[in-house]
């Protein structure tokens, strides 16, 4: 499998393998990468495909993507990455062995897809565990060493690096808002006290951080010299191995393939709902893609009227869904590829626009025209609509939900109605409530439970450097440290 940049390379050498995009995020033109074509997957894969393990339906699905790795090396990879060791937290009444089971609020009908049993607990850690054991797979072999660069609203910082703390030949520098995470993410991240981790908090809002971590990559002798990788969903491998939970997510809700399902996802940056989107374009049956925002409602502006308006940092709203508090949703370029037509000319050509700080309008064209074609349906909430939503679901049903959650199941419950009578609706679970304690204890009056071996985090020391949104000066911060 070969890869391309949405932004078509832009004369830099075309079509390299996973294992050459891996450490490098970024194409050097700017763009995502993404694979050159989407693999089909036919009803006898689908068939046998049904009963296996998270690890064994993870191979299969990667195994489309990975063709530069050999198949029983990716197969222990993902074999190490995928154990309920791993992902021990899940619910009481769970199934212990199932790493993301579905727990049903209405049975067969309408249920949450657990993600957040990984170690931070939050869904990015499906993602994370595997890219910490990819690229200590491929460095190992080529001998290298690399110096992770990335930026976090709240969960990613923490997934990456419990993901990669002790992992041979690399170093994490992680940026986030400073004072804008709940304290639980905060003490997750900067508690940690291995020496190949660095947390800078950025006195800005995420996306000047995330905008540090692009910059950083565009200069490619900085990139180069240092050896700057990325972790940040701007990196192909987190969308690939993000698709296969969606296709665990069907086989859990449906009894048969000719069943379809529709899934609602909270959504900020546009990687988590970007790889339901390509599970769907690889033939998985989904009927909707339900997109979740909170205030920061800039993608759900977008599907409902064809602008596409990134907010400035003075105008992003501080929430009590912080991990979503992001006005420039970097995979939303991969979905804008594919939109129109996967022409890289184009998306070029928009996202020029985006980069100088303007808005691009396809409505009235004819890409726009076709946007049903992709079955997104999208909607909003508010503070008040998680607080209520969290109550509700906590006294109907007996189920404590984190607040990017609340957010997915009231957009999902006002779509309820377009999803096709009969296929069950599923809410990605983002994280466990623990992660935003001071909204649950507003919302319930009551503090949510927390696993056993995270009692007291938020009272350990933490080590992290307070910095201006400075490009040159976190390049320095790095380059006294590598």
């Amino acid at each position: 499998m070969k890869y391309i940049s949405t932004r078509g390379h832009a004369g830099q050498p075309a079509n390299p393998e996973f294992c050459d995009i891996l450490l490098g995020g970024l194409a050097p033109d700017g763009g995502l990468y993404l694979p050159e074509r989407y693999p089909q997957v036919t009803r006898a894969e689908l068939d046998a495909w049904r009963g296996l393990s998270y690890a064994g339906l993870a191979f299969e699905i990667l195994s489309k993507f990975i063709t530069d790795i050999p198949p029983a090396d990716l197969e222990a990879i993902c074999d190490k990455t995928y154990t309920a060791k791993v992902y021990c937290h899940v619910r009481k009444g769970d199934d212990a062995s199932d790493i993301t089971p579905v727990h049903w609020l209405e049975e067969g009908r309408f249920g949450l897809l657990e993600l957040s049993n990984g170690p931070t607990l939050a869904f990015k850690d499906m993602a994370m565990q595997l890219l910490g054991n990819l690229f200590e797979y491929v460095l190992d072999r080529r001998d290298e060493t690399i110096n992770i660069l990335g930026a976090t609203s709240g969960d990613t910082g923490s997934a990456a690096e419990y993901a990669m703390r002790g992992k041979h030949g690399v170093r994490v520098f992680m940026l986030s808002p400073h004072g804008k995470m709940s304290a639980f993410q905060r003490a997750q991240m900067y508690s940690l006290q291995d020496d190949n981790i660095f947390n800078i908090a950025v006195t800005g809002m995420f996306d000047d951080a995330q905008d540090i971590v692009k910059a950083v990559s565009n200069d490619h002798a900085f990139k180069a010299r240092h050896k700057i990788g990325a972790v940040n969903s701007i990196n192909w491998a987190r969308v690939a191995a993000q698709i296969v939970y969606y296709f665990k997510g069907y086989f859990a809700a449906t009894k048969s393939n000719d069943e379809q399902v529709a899934f609602c996802v909270p959504s900020g940056n546009f990687g988590n709902i970007c790889a339901g989107h390509i599970a769907r374009r690889m033939g998985l049956p989904v009927a909707k893609l339900i997109l979740a925002t909170n205030e920061n409602d800039v993608l759900d502006e977008f599907f409902r009227t064809g602008v596409y308006r990134p907010r400035k940092a003075a105008e992003t709203h501080v929430t009590s869904s912080p991990s979503m508090d992001i006005s420039k949703a970097s995979n939303f370029e991969r979905f804008v590829f594919d939109l129109v037509g996967r022409d890289p000319r184009r998306v070029a050509a928009l996202w020029a626009e985006v980069e100088a700080g303007r808005a691009f309008d396809l409505s009235g064209t004819p890409e726009f025209a076709r946007i049903a074609d992709f079955a997104f349906v999208t909607g909003a909430s508010s503070h008040a609509d998680r607080l209520a939503t969290i109550r509700e679901v906590f006294e109907r049903y007996g189920v404590m939900i984190d607040t990017h959650t609340a957010d997915g199941v009231k957009v999902a419950r006002q779509h309820a109605a377009e999803v096709p009578a009969g296929v069950p609706l599923l809410v990605l679970e983002t994280a466990l409530p623990v992660k935003f304690a001071d909204t649950i204890v507003e919302a319930l009056g009551r503090e949510p439970e927390r696993p056993a071996d995270l009692e007291g985090i938020e009272k350990l020391p933490q080590r992290v450097e307070v910095m201006a949104p400075d490009v040159e000066a976190v390049k320095r911060f790095i380059a006294e440290r590598v």
